[in-house]
């Protein structure tokens, strides 16, 4: 294996590269997808094309507790119904060491692999929309987990994480005394801006019981604002149905793959 100053410029450059392919911006819009009104002048005035969602996917890499083998995981479901109607799992190993920042290089074949079985079996179940257990653009270079994945694929992909990721002067201060206030308001929601003035992404709070927000942000061919939408639509519980489908089924794959294997050692 490479030593990790070169994997680690190696991987800059990569990113550095796929970075340029990105966009956040909105080639049309869901129908039926609640949007604000704010959003909805918007598609008014620059003529969106309008687009029925139907299918929404989730992923997920579960790991093996204290080591580098993982279970990754692709859950398509129907929208708006979130009824699942496709899953695949992979066993995964690891090739390479964390580094904060390329995360996606170690994580990606795994799903890439997943995308490409789905394909070959089932293309008419190819998702509108994939949400990934992972950062978008909020994230130190701006090309998180789900940005990556998106540009690769070509998909349009939003990123759901669990914790806020503080880039940009941004740190878990700011955050509790900013939900504070916005709960305070009355709001579920909480644009995440750093000190540079870039917007990067939503906390939100998606569902009324609870009110521990996630961190969306866009990943790749969608807007901030259609990816708060498309989460919001798709939450039952505090994590999106979709990546928490993927995520509770890899967990449970994995619960059954340590059985097995303590049953054949015994």
């Amino acid at each position: 294996m490479a030593s990790i100053e070169k994997l680690t410029e190696e991987w800059r450059l990569e990113q550095t590269r796929l970075k340029k392919k990105l966009s956040i911006e909105d080639t049309n819009f869901w129908s039926n997808v609640p949007v604000s009104k704010e959003y909805e002048k918007k598609i008014s005035e620059n003529k969106m094309k309008a687009a029925k969602l139907e299918l929404v996917a989730g992923v997920d890499i579960s790991f093996f507790k204290g080591t580098n083998r993982a279970v990754a995981s692709l859950v398509v479901m129907n929208f708006p119904s979130l009824k699942v109607v496709y899953e695949a799992y992979s066993a995964v190993e690891m090739k390479y060491p964390y580094i904060a920042g390329y995360l996606a290089f170690r994580e990606v074949p795994g799903l890439v692999a997943l995308f490409k079985e789905l394909k070959a079996k089932k293309p008419e179940l190819w998702p509108q929309v994939t949400l990934v257990d992972g950062n978008g653009i909020l994230h130190h270079c701006g090309f998180g987990l789900a940005s990556h994945l998106g540009v690769l694929l070509g998909i349009r992909t939003v990123g759901v994480a669990k914790n806020l990721l503080c880039i940009d002067g941004l740190s878990r201060e700011w955050l509790n005394k900013e939900w504070k206030q916005a709960l305070d308001n009355g709001s579920r929601e909480l644009e995440i801006v750093g000190k540079s003035g870039n917007s990067w992404g939503v906390a939100l709070a998606p569902v009324p019981k609870g009110s521990k927000p996630i961190f969306v942000s866009p990943g790749h061919q969608i807007s901030i604002e259609m990816s708060k939408a498309i989460v919001k639509a798709c939450a039952h519980h505090r994590i999106p149905e979709p990546v928490r489908q993927a995520d509770l089924r890899s967990r449970k794959l994995i619960s059954k793959m340590k059985k097995d294997s303590e049953g054949k050692e015994n």
